[in-house]
């Protein structure tokens, strides 16, 4: 009788495990391309978002737009009855020793915190950047409305808060305006060193930058493809871990690796027309974004970007130049395209912040063995646990089995050596965390 109510329990939890949930199509149907263009609108309005810019006037530079994104973001709390704590968070930035900081500046982030209701201390970070620059990025004076880069991202963080906040979360979720990015990543360096001094436990920051360009320097013209970039391990890995990685395998399996896989995972769910590309790398070819300064110091961060950019109109002065109009105006942003990608974020975050915390601990066996044997700590929230597993030259996770609620499994017949593997918790209503790629080994 036992093993029956077994048995039926676990067909019952794999039933419900692969289910969606529809509170993920109403988020994705509730993003407005509207929204987002009235905002883009408005934050190239101010002419220049420049670091650097003017910070008095209520109608020109980076001030006037920090202060009305604050300002959007209290009303989006007031509406869901002060849910969101928002406030400024800055750091002084000094000329000396940065050539690309012609002043001593205040760097100033706009935060808006929604406080998870079981996990608080988890947070799922989505940010976008304030500010703009034209050709030269330590010019306040001219005009630089960075519509696309980086207002869409910005218009982006401020759209989520507005859709989400009509939820409750068991983690905590929150939508970040950085500063600096043009500069030297400042704005991200700032508030990452915030979250490791309050001790917030950071699930994964979705770093979004240009997400509303849809036709290429190239000429390829598409609206659903976009890439993830992510970085292969940490930075801050120590020497153990790099020498085990040299036997056991992981190199392209670190916790900002398997961020971007839950999200190509969640989109191909729940969006299956758009078209994830997961680009293994950092950021495009030797350049950088605001999830860096969260990777430097241990946390699992992306950057979801459009798959082609048009580089006549980013970093550039206004101005048409044979024939080619150069600048990044406010025309060439497709807004259906930025609601798409917004819809990717904020599915990424309501997943993460109903999903239980990912397992620890997670050790694998079964050297010179024909099965697979795995082992890890139960976590809080968890009614069961998930094995995935993928040829090793494969960039996704391609199997799976569902295992119940358990702290040790044996995959018979699947051979350790041909394949990489990773747990992920499973929580009641479906939900999972980031997979985990193990840590440990045992015999």
């Amino acid at each position: 009788m036992k093993r029956f109510h077994f048995i039926l329990l676990l067909f019952i939890y794999s039933a419900l495990s692969a289910q969606t949930n529809p509170k993920i199509y109403e988020i994705i149907d509730a993003v407005s391309a509207d929204r987002i263009e009235a905002d883009i609108t408005k934050l190239a309005g101010f002419g220049t978002r420049n670091t650097f810019s003017d910070t008095i006037s209520n109608t020109r530079g980076i001030g006037a737009a920090r202060r009305w994104i604050k300002k959007e973001f209290e009303t989006i709390s007031k509406d869901c009855n002060n849910c969101l704590n928002v406030f400024n968070q800055k750091d002084l930035v000094k000329a000396d020793g940065n050539r690309r900081v012609p002043q001593d500046t205040w760097i100033v982030n706009v935060v808006a915190v929604q406080k998870g209701t079981k996990y608080p201390n988890r947070y799922i970070i989505m940010s976008g950047d304030i500010d703009s620059r034209n050709s030269d990025g330590s010019d306040f004076t001219k005009d630089a409305p960075g519509a696309n880069d980086n207002a869409s991202g910005m218009a982006g963080a401020i759209e989520a808060a507005r859709v989400l906040s009509k939820y409750t979360f068991e983690s905590s979720i929150v939508y970040l305006g950085l500063s600096g990015e043009e500069q030297g990543l400042f704005g991200g360096a700032g508030f990452a060193a915030y979250a490791k001094e309050k001790g917030w436990d950071i699930i994964g920051v979705l770093n979004n930058d240009m997400i509303g360009n849809i036709k290429g320097v190239d000429g390829v013209l598409s609206n659903v493809d976009f890439r993830i970039f992510s970085e292969p391990v940490p930075p801050t890995e120590t020497d153990e871990e790099r020498q085990r990685r040299r036997f056991y395998g992981g190199e392209v399996d670190g916790i900002s690796r398997q961020l971007a896989r839950y999200v190509h995972t969640t989109v191909k769910t729940y969006m299956p027309e758009m078209n994830p590309m997961m680009i293994y790398r950092l950021d495009r070819f030797g350049r950088g974004g605001h999830h860096r300064p969260f990777n430097d110091l241990g946390y699992a961060g992306i950057r979801i970007m459009e798959a082609h950019e048009n580089y006549t109109q980013q970093h550039q002065d206004i101005r048409t130049e044979n024939g080619i109009e150069y600048g990044d105006k406010l025309k060439f942003v497709n807004f259906e395209y930025a609601k798409k990608l917004t819809a990717v974020n904020a599915i990424t975050m309501a997943s993460l912040a109903w999903s239980p915390p990912a397992p620890k601990n997670v050790a694998i066996g079964g050297i010179v063995e024909p099965s697979a044997k795995f082992k890890w700590d139960k976590v809080d929230g968890a009614v069961g646990y998930k094995i995935y597993w993928r040829d090793t030259t494969s960039p996704t996770w391609d199997y799976s089995r569902h295992v119940g609620d358990v702290s040790e499994f044996t995959l018979d017949g699947i051979v350790i050596d041909n394949f990489f593997f990773g747990i992920a918790a499973v929580g009641a209503n479906g939900h999972e965390s980031v997979v985990v790629f193990p840590n440990a080994v045992f015999r």
